[in-house]
């Protein structure tokens, strides 16, 4: 396999994945809740996911990536993630960017960028294990007019 038939076979794995974490969000969108869907996976399988609950569980950290690195952790009965991609629908706050770091996930592949709240309008240096591959922009379209739905709808 060429460099170039693996690229589009990661991109074409990210946007299936991606896709998986809309869902997710759409589901939190439904609660009434900010529409953030969160996915993990390892070695092609998918391991944990989860969506916004911080209205439904009354706790401001009950953030999709958060659920999402429960539900893995469970899963893999570990609590580090080297081998695994994180894909969410909207960059990470610094909260779960720090979570994410402490995970020490391989790869974290988001979709919309977030100008007001994301880790990297708040801090100059990654809160990431130093071997995290980060990728955005995936799908980014599609997950920040969720969010621009979810919003028009609260004003």
């Amino acid at each position: 396999m060429t460099d170039t038939e693996r690229d589009i076979t990661l991109r074409s794995d990210d946007e299936r994945m991606m896709r998986l974490a809309l869902a997710e969000a759409r589901e939190a969108m439904a609660a009434d809740e900010i529409p953030i869907g969160a996915v993990i996976t390892c070695n092609g399988r998918i391991i944990g996911k989860g969506h916004n609950l911080t209205e439904a569980l009354t706790d401001v950290t009950a953030h999709a990536e958060m659920q999402a690195l429960t539900a893995a952790a469970t899963t893999l009965g570990g609590k580090f993630l080297d081998d695994c991609t994180l894909y969410v629908t909207v960059e990470p706050c610094l909260m779960c960017a720090g979570a994410i770091g402490w995970s020490r996930i391989g790869r974290v592949v988001f979709g919309a960028s977030d100008p007001k709240k994301g880790y990297s309008t708040i801090v100059a240096k990654s809160p990431f294990h130093p071997k995290t591959k980060i990728e955005g922009g995936i799908l980014a379209e599609e997950c920040g007019a969720l969010m621009k739905e979810f919003f028009i709808g609260k004003r």
